[in-house]
């Protein structure tokens, strides 16, 4: 020890200390804390590895599933698109008569089945188109 101070080289954070905001005293954090900016630099050839990092391949699409989950998604799926067809069934029987505020106000914060009816549709043909060209596949190759 040279003149009362420590051998070692020590640093200051002084300059990254922060008062605590009203938020952070309501859950307790009374005492300062540190803020201290951390940054990475990357290049452009790890910027596209980090991209393509969770691609998906083109030997994706020719994936099939098995017989029985396939169809027990299929008749989940259209259950669903017959309760929804219900209710847009429904929905159009109660809008005649209404103005378009009305519709507005009375629809806010309640499922669209319309929607839910074209997402069932398009999920169902996407499944199905791939799964039978992906058999069709299959059975030529191999």
């Amino acid at each position: 020890m040279m003149l009362g101070q420590e051998p070692r080289q020590t640093t200051s954070n002084v300059g990254h200390l922060k008062k605590p905001s009203i938020q952070a005293l309501i859950h307790g954090l009374n005492r300062h804390y540190y803020s201290m900016v951390i940054d990475y630099r990357k290049n452009e050839l790890e910027e596209q590895m980090l991209t393509n990092l969770y691609k998906k391949t083109w030997v994706a699409g020719l994936i099939t599933l098995d017989f029985a989950c396939h169809t027990l998604a299929n008749h989940e799926i259209i259950a669903n698109m017959a309760r929804h067809s219900e209710n847009y069934n429904l929905r159009v029987r109660d809008e005649e008569g209404r103005t378009v505020e009305e519709l507005l106000v009375a629809n806010v914060g309640k499922v669209d089945p319309k929607r839910h009816l074209e997402h069932g549709v398009d999920e169902v043909m996407a499944a199905n188109i791939m799964q039978v060209l992906g058999i069709m596949l299959k059975t030529l190759v191999f």
